[in-house]
């Protein structure tokens, strides 16, 4: 029999006996199903993680002050923080590379009032374009520029949402003054100069910003006017650089630690260290890939079983068609031909379970990255594999069998019952 001949047999073999058939597939498509669910949502999970770090700045790179041995107590003096002459020295070393630096300082959390109006913010002080470089988008207005921050201003800018649920529809919010009642500063009034779109930060489907009523958004006030809030240092604990697009952050990485090595030389209890948000991507990425390759391998023996089974049913197969067997070998037909329908066989069920397991395995796979909040990101490389190697289940497994099949001896075969 040619190729054609063969696969019709087996497909009129599998029509005979449907349950049987299913349940000789049933391992294969729950091996292959979990596997293509695993990928996909692991895909899913990667590629948020990922989008999520881009937003936070994956193409910074940050210098943190750190004691130079963890069992040190000793608080920082003003000449233990990064000063603002050596954060412009590092950037007008790197005019290329650096496309802007920012600062930060916390000033605290508190809640702007209106009658019984309210909004919670948190209160921070950030450099010239400080809105732009945390990644929002200015809206109305303008964003904190060089003339507030020399003059340590008390101007902000607020989120939209704060606007909402403090002025009337259709007020004009900018020229405005709002007072914020800070938890430990006390009563504090600044002007708003521009309104910020605000956008929620969710993570596996959940809203880590809190629920609509009681959601703190920033309000982002001169660097200077936070420092003389709060009379902290002139100096920086912290400070991050933007890199121009196409900048090897690694590269940058390196080049901060080497001239903030050289500034802090000569302190012996605080260093600089610095990193970027791309390493942090990369590891997090290399375990998620790590995590969904065990459970993978662990889903995976599912298909095993489901090889066990379906050498066990060729057996079985083999055994109830012995006379037809004898019959085509009387009649002339080859050991290698009786082999080949046998392992054709295994293959068809093999590759019927694999394409039921992978249409399973996508649906069990978008509804598991849809309930977790994710875009469903399937592999096409993991699909072509699973049927492939479904395929190959089905030579590995069906070929004993099939052997089996055509070594039977024709006359003993025909006087089979």
């Amino acid at each position: 029999m040619n190729l054609i001949e063969n696969v019709s047999l087996a497909f009129s073999s599998l029509r005979a006996g449907k349950m049987r058939a299913l349940l000789t597939m049933l391992g294969i498509i729950i091996g292959i199903g979990s596997v293509i669910a695993i990928v996909t949502l692991g895909n899913s999970l990667q590629g948020s993680i990922t989008s999520m770090l881009a937003e936070m700045g994956a193409n910074q790179v940050q210098a943190f002050v750190s004691t130079r041995e963890r069992n040190v107590n000793r608080e920082m003096t003003d000449s233990d923080y990064i000063t603002m002459d050596w954060i412009m020295e590092f950037r007008d070393k790197y005019p290329e590379e650096i496309d802007s630096v920012v600062m930060w300082e916390a000033a605290g959390a508190g809640q702007v009032r209106d009658g019984r109006k309210y909004a919670n913010v948190f209160v921070y002080g950030g450099p010239a374009d400080a809105v732009h470089n945390n990644n929002f988008d200015i809206i109305r207005g303008r964003d904190i520029n060089d003339r507030d921050v020399l003059g340590a201003k008390n101007v902000g800018v607020v989120s939209d949402k704060l606007v909402n649920k403090i002025f009337t529809r259709g007020e004009n919010p900018i020229g405005q003054e709002i007072q914020v009642d800070a938890d430990s500063l006390g009563l504090l009034t600044f002007t708003i100069i521009g309104v910020y779109k605000y956008e929620t930060v969710s993570f596996l489907g959940q809203n880590f910003m809190g629920t609509d009523e009681d959601v703190e958004t920033e309000l982002t006030i001169p660097i200077t006017t936070a420092k003389r809030i709060t009379g902290a240092p002139d100096g920086f604990g912290y400070f991050s650089a933007r890199l121009r697009p196409g900048i090897d952050a690694f590269m940058m990485t390196e080049n901060m630690q080497e001239f903030f090595d050289e500034k802090y030389r000569g302190n012996q209890y605080f260093q600089v260290f610095a990193q970027n948000n791309e390493g942090m991507l990369n590891e997090m990425n290399s375990m998620l890939s790590t995590l969904t390759v065990a459970i993978s391998i662990i889903a995976a023996i599912s298909l095993l079983v489901g090889g066990i089974g379906v050498m066990n049913i060729m057996l079985v197969s083999v055994t109830e068609r012995t006379r037809e067997i004898g019959t085509r070998k009387a009649l002339g037909a080859r050991n290698s031909a009786i082999r080949v329908q046998f392992i054709i066989e295994a293959m068809i069920i093999c590759l019927v379970g694999g394409v039921i397991g992978i249409v399973f395995g996508l649906v069990l796979g978008a509804i598991g990255s849809r309930a977790l909040g994710f875009p469903a990101q399937p592999s096409i490389p993991v699909i072509v594999i699973a049927v492939l190697f479904s395929m190959g289940i089905g030579v590995f497994f069906g070929f004993y069998p099939a052997n089996k099949a055509s070594k039977l001896d024709p006359i003993e075969a025909l006087r089979y019952e």
